[in-house]
């Protein structure tokens, strides 16, 4: 085994632990659903002052429909969206503590607290900080690939210019 072989049999998660992981991520994006539809009813019913600012989050609520179901089903092949999602949530946290005595925000902090402790036990099991290294962004490599040496196909064979013939 080569030094490069073992660096990645040491960091690959466990199929157990990645199949869990993809599981949080998928249900914070089936959660975050049932939150775009309650915001689909809001906005029918808001007046007209808070009708902009409803749909706004409530189609915000879409795209993280969508970056949830992107980390469950291609943990670590997109980086930076873990940490970005993390980082908004985790914001949205501090805020919702620090505005603490409105009823609207500690609802909301709640949920996001909720969310973020998914993601983040998400984030560590599938180790989505590894689409952050180089040469870990092929969707086949896990146990089969780590057990293969890290290859994941056939290499590619030499090029050589055509002989005449």
């Amino acid at each position: 085994m080569t030094i490069a072989t073992d660096v990645h049999a040491s960091v690959a998660p466990s199929r157990r632990a990645d199949r869990i992981g993809r599981g949080l991520a998928a249900f914070a994006s089936l959660a975050t659903v049932g939150a775009f539809a309650d915001g689909i009813i809001r906005m029918t019913n808001v007046a007209d002052d808070r009708l902009w600012v409803e749909a706004w989050r409530t189609f915000t609520y879409a795209v993280f429909v969508g970056l949830f179901a992107l980390l469950a089903v291609r943990p670590r092949q997109a980086p930076a969206i873990w940490e970005l999602v993390l980082a908004s949530k985790t914001a949205l946290v501090v805020f919702a503590v620090v505005v603490g005595d409105i009823p609207e925000a500690r609802l909301a902090g709640m949920v996001d607290f909720a969310l973020v402790v998914v993601l983040a036990l998400a984030y560590v099991l599938t180790r989505g900080w590894q689409a952050w290294q180089l040469g870990t962004t092929d969707p086949t490599r896990g146990e089969a690939a780590v057990a293969s040496g890290g290859q994941t196909s056939s290499p590619a064979p030499p090029l050589q210019p055509p002989v005449p013939g």
